[in-house]
């Protein structure tokens, strides 16, 4: 039996090896659960902890939204929704710096922290953007202007003052944070990859070239839920003794 998509009100057909399509569509749905299972487990936590939680249902409340746009893109045109996938990041990713903050608030992290590690955020995916879309012919440049972001966020929650506020706050905080900062080190590491896949520079004698949408999907859903399942398990364990009201 042949299964068939709708875009735009046409259908068209899906192969059974277009795995890009496939991990487009895993995504959102994935994605969208995620947000919906955030937003109404709210009602269960401390209210202190209710804004990190609502923050993890947003970030993969907005993922998933342009995940349905770029699988119909994907499926309209067969190429990469670069434009789509910048915008998603470009709000969802300063959303995932947020967190770090509202964790660490109880240590008494101010808010020139939060303003820090959004512009490191901004500025690594602005160059990021420029170096893949408008100007490729300068991508190695950019992409070391974004690399160098990238690497600033990574020494503030490692050994910077997110790192010390942690270590200040202990416990389950402290554990939290220490999760998150191997999804940024470990997880956000594809990024780099994939942009280096996908453009020229001093990298692509070594680096080879491919779509690595497939890649992309996987990875997105793995930092931005589990990103969020880490806030969860940490608003879970610190509410404990709150009791819902009814």
């Amino acid at each position: 039996m042949t299964n068939f998509m709708f875009i735009s009100g046409l259908a068209t057909k899906m192969l059974p090896t277009d795995y890009v399509g496939f991990t487009f569509f895993v995504g959102s749905m994935a994605m969208m659960a995620a947000a919906a299972f955030f937003f109404l487990s709210l009602s269960q936590f401390d209210k202190k902890w209710r804004t990190s939680v609502l923050v993890s249902g947003l970030i993969t409340f907005i993922a998933a939204v342009h995940y349905f746009y770029m699988r119909d893109y994907w499926e309209t045109f067969g190429e990469s929704p670069t434009f789509f996938r910048y915008i998603d990041w470009v709000l969802t990713v300063p959303l995932m710096a947020l967190e770090f903050y509202l964790i660490l608030k109880v240590a008494g992290a101010k808010q020139s922290l939060l303003w820090k590690m959004i512009l490191y955020s901004v500025v690594m995916l602005v160059a990021g953007y420029i170096g893949e879309v408008i100007a490729p012919d300068s991508a190695a440049f950019w992409g070391f202007v974004s690399g160098a972001a990238y690497f600033l966020i990574v020494y503030e929650i490692w050994l910077g003052e997110a790192a010390k506020l942690a270590v200040a706050a202990g416990g389950e905080i402290q554990k939290a944070h220490n999760i998150l900062c191997w999804f940024i080190l470990v997880g956000w590491a594809i990024y780099p990859i994939g942009y280096m896949m996908g453009t020229t520079g001093w990298y692509s004698s070594f680096m080879p070239e491919g779509n690595i949408d497939v890649v992309y999907n996987i990875g997105d859903a793995i930092n931005k839920i589990g990103f969020g399942l880490v806030i969860y398990t940490l608003a879970v364990k610190s509410s404990q003794d709150y009791i819902p009201k009814v």
